[in-house]
């Protein structure tokens, strides 16, 4: 529902602004930007480094953050009739110790915000390239909107002319099922691909 208003308000807005004084011709575009990003063919790398980093990295600071906790609360048991003495000590203490405890408590969620974060600075390259290519996009197709393609009403029939992934991988050189590309050449006035054939037997 949420997504079906969406478009309806951005295509009144387009509307509006077709019936304005300057006249300017409205062009909707919808882009997907996962779909650019899955047609990298070295993208699966990434999943390896990931793997290796929820191995590796993540799980060494889990055992350390987990000792950590372990020697504090011993020491913190052992010196408590002594820290009660010397409330400031005894707050810091404290604080160090629950600190440590919530992370363990909420390791779960750490690791999945970390994980995120790292996925975010392994793909900011390919993002990068993608905005750069679909910057170009707009700007020689004279898009005056742009809107993501999950904001789409689904009971609409977008074109698939006005497809900004397929554009944008196009320009990347990126490669796309043959289908796919087939029906955007046509759809845009073009032929589809030419499939080679078969050679002669002599």
């Amino acid at each position: 529902m949420k997504k079906g208003f969406l478009f309806a308000a951005v295509l009144l807005v387009a509307i509006s602004f077709t019936n304005s004084a300057s006249a300017q011709t409205v062009k909707i575009g919808y882009f997907d930007e996962n779909k650019v990003l899955t047609l990298f063919p070295d993208l699966a790398k990434i999943d390896t480094i990931l793997q290796s980093y929820a191995k590796d990295t993540l799980q060494d600071e889990y055992n350390y953050t987990l000792k950590s906790y372990q020697v504090k609360d011993s020491i913190y048991r052992k010196d408590s009739l002594e820290l009660s003495k010397r409330p400031k000590a005894l707050q810091l203490s404290t604080d160090e110790l629950n600190q440590l405890k919530y992370k363990l408590i909420n390791w779960q969620q750490y690791q999945q915000e970390a994980m995120q974060q790292k996925q975010g600075q392994l793909l900011l390259p390919y993002r990068q390239k993608v905005f750069a290519a679909l910057s170009e996009v707009i700007a020689e197709n004279k898009y005056t909107w742009v809107i993501n393609e999950s904001a789409l009403s689904e009971y609409f029939q977008h074109s698939i002319a006005d497809n900004l992934a397929i554009r944008t991988a196009m320009k990347l050189k990126l490669p796309l099922p043959k289908e796919i590309e087939d029906a955007f050449r046509v759809a845009t006035g073009g032929a589809p691909a030419k499939t080679a054939a078969p050679a002669k037997k002599p």
